[in-house]
């Protein structure tokens, strides 16, 4: 199967009020073409999943300055003052999960487990409302997964079948949201032969990935 496919027809496959994840920290490991071509649609409504928002038009930041979501699920926006102001004035819905939880909750999306249990955020606000699991006397707060409709992802390296190589920083959150979208959408900076990637060098197996952006 033939996965390689522009930034402009991938993002035909995100509507209005999809969730989606994307990977990458303050810009680092973020899809910047695919990011683009998405404010160039200009969908709305979405629930966005990320570790953070960047800066102002910035990465994903931009789809927070073009006003496109909805609701952001986040480690932290302290970075992007467009994110703080529509959170203050009540224009987006933001929902805080600290950094390690937020992974572990889209690690467990990932692999089909029915959440995490932590004792990050006992007694916080960010345990509000959640449910408290005794384990050998031991409060846990039960912090459910995380799954999306498209993940788009940025590799460094990736091969005709898309196996993907992240270097660095770049790959934070990147492998764990790969697992856990219906559709997942690479845009990586270096496509090589099958076979060129040593195997032990695979972050992300070909099989998780649907979509391939040549450029």
């Amino acid at each position: 199967m033939d996965k390689f496919i522009t930034a402009k027809d991938a993002v035909e496959k995100i509507q209005d009020g999809m969730t989606i994840m994307v990977g990458g920290f303050l810009a680092v490991g973020t899809p910047i073409s695919l990011i683009d071509a998405l404010v160039e649609k200009g969908v709305k409504d979405l629930t966005l999943i990320c570790n953070d928002t960047a800066y102002p038009n910035i990465g994903v930041g931009k789809l927070i300055s073009n006003r496109m979501v909805k609701k952001l699920i986040v480690s932290h926006i302290g970075t992007n003052e467009d994110t703080i102001n529509q959170m203050n004035a009540g224009e987006l819905d933001v929902e805080f999960s600290p950094q390690g939880t937020l992974a572990e909750r889209v690690r467990a999306g990932g692999a089909g487990l029915g959440g995490v249990l932590t004792p990050t955020g006992l007694g916080t606000v960010v345990g509000e409302g959640k449910d408290i699991v005794v384990v050998d006397g031991k409060e846990y707060l039960l912090e459910k997964p995380l799954k999306a409709d498209v993940a788009l992802i940025g590799a460094n390296i990736c091969d005709e079948v898309g196996n993907l190589v992240y270097k660095g920083t770049s790959q934070n959150f990147n492998p764990l949201m790969a697992t856990a979208a219906n559709v997942v959408i690479v845009e990586p900076q270096e496509i090589v032969k099958t076979g060129a990637i040593e195997h032990e060098n695979v972050k992300t197996p070909g099989i998780f990935v649907d979509y391939i952006i040549k450029k």
